[in-house]
């Protein structure tokens, strides 16, 4: 039975893909590093601390630090998309719904906690959330499944009782391997690329969402 909905959050809870390509772009040029799109494509929805490995030199992460950098980074990011920052489409309205279905909610991220924070506050959607679950306060991030089965359990729900929200491979990956369906978002990337993972639904929004198809998502075998 369907109790619970678990929500990555970017490209997810917001459609934010353009505002991060922006401040890597400030963020690399600080640094005097040169990384195209596609790399940053292969990263997207992973921890930071893992972004950080992957993209930024040795030298650099030894000196400054791997956290540091990821909090520099997403500090840019807070900066770039606090003037224009609004939900996902077609989020509230199935906010609402779930609300009133009585199912519980919770944000499952590999972003750091203050992003988390950033965005419940701005787009004025905490109060549907019961617990949130950061990058920065986990082990192991997506595509591990730490990040939602702890979500599951903070609303004190098995796995197979949730649905979780994700729009890219790593996040997608993670809530299979936590045995959760997914449903995908086509925002970060297209539902071409979306097909070829293991995501049980592909939408473009939530526009395209209701509870009713979700209870059935979950009661099927």
């Amino acid at each position: 039975m369907l109790k619970g909905l678990l929500f990555d959050m970017d490209g997810v809870l917001v459609n934010n893909l353009e505002v991060h390509r922006a401040a890597f772009a400030e963020f690399f040029r600080r640094y005097g590093v040169e990384r195209s799109f596609e790399e940053l494509s292969r990263v997207f929805g992973m921890g930071n601390d893992d972004i950080m490995g992957e993209l930024m030199p040795r030298e650099i992460v030894e000196r400054v630090g791997i956290r540091e950098l990821g909090y520099e980074k997403e500090a840019i990011y807070r900066e770039i998309y606090a003037p224009t920052i609004v939900p996902q489409a077609g989020l509230l309205e199935f906010l609402a719904e779930s609300e009133r279905e009585g199912l519980l909610a919770a944000v499952g991220s590999s972003g750091y906690r203050a992003n988390v924070d950033f965005v419940l506050e701005r787009c004025n959607i905490g109060r549907y959330f019961r617990a949130a679950v950061a990058g920065d306060e986990v082990t192991r991030c997506k595509p591990d499944p730490e990040i939602y089965l702890t979500a599951a359990a903070k609303l004190g729900l098995e796995p197979c009782e949730c649905v979780v929200f994700e729009d890219a491979e790593a996040g997608i990956e993670s809530a299979k391997r936590a045995g959760i369906k997914v449903v995908a978002l086509a925002t970060t990337f297209d539902r071409d690329f979306l097909s070829h993972t293991e995501a049980d639904v592909i939408v473009d929004d939530f526009r395209d969402v209701n509870v009713a198809m979700l209870r059935r998502l979950v009661e099927e075998a």
